[in-house]
């Protein structure tokens, strides 16, 4: 069985200097969930991490973003103020 792991929302418009929390879910009992940004002629950038519930850790890329993790199939990330350049 493939692992099912689910953004939402998948892709998303936001005015610069909103606020924007995206869901991350997964059904296959992972303990690893990560975030990442890439962006335009970039390859990927780690933002932020967890390896387990109540346990992040920051990447190479955190200005800006924020997470948690109560529950082993959710990681949410928080933009805390979108900037023109910001993708996820």
């Amino acid at each position: 069985m493939d692992a099912a792991i689910t953004q939402m929302p998948r892709s998303h418009i936001i005015q610069a200097g909103s606020k924007m929390t995206l869901g991350c879910s997964q059904d296959m009992d992972h303990f690893a969930m990560f975030w990442y940004r890439q962006d335009p002629g970039q390859g990927l950038r780690l933002i932020h991490y967890s390896t387990d519930v109540n346990s992040t850790a920051k990447g190479d890329i955190t200005e800006g973003y924020s997470v948690s993790r109560n529950e082993k199939e959710h990681f949410p990330l928080t933009v805390e103020s979108a900037s023109t350049s910001q993708t996820s």
